[in-house]
């Protein structure tokens, strides 16, 4: 698994890109804060952002005055490895990797 997956709040925010296509800042953070059912901090959350940003897994453009994210296709490429490896983890259920 790359290092830019170890992180559960960047693997969600990728995970809800790409269900969406692409979102808001704030519409993300909502959705994000909806899935974890409180608050996220904005520095954790725009620091998991740039993150994701400067490795090339999302695409960060400008619409007016707010911040459009999208998953990139090395950032699309990325996830759906790690959903392959979680799922083999899951339907061994042995708790081995």
């Amino acid at each position: 698994m790359t290092r830019w997956l170890q992180s559960g709040t960047r693997r969600d925010l990728c995970a809800l890109l790409y269900g969406a296509g692409e979102l808001r800042a704030q519409q993300l953070k909502s959705r994000l804060e909806s899935h974890y059912e409180g608050r996220i901090e904005p520095r954790q959350y725009y620091g998991a952002l740039d993150r994701l940003v400067s490795t090339g897994h999302v695409e960060k453009r400008t619409e007016g005055i707010h911040d459009v994210y999208a998953l990139t296709d090395a950032g699309e490429r990325a996830l759906r490895e790690h959903y392959s490896w979680f799922t083999e983890r899951v339907e061994e259920g042995d708790g081995e990797s």
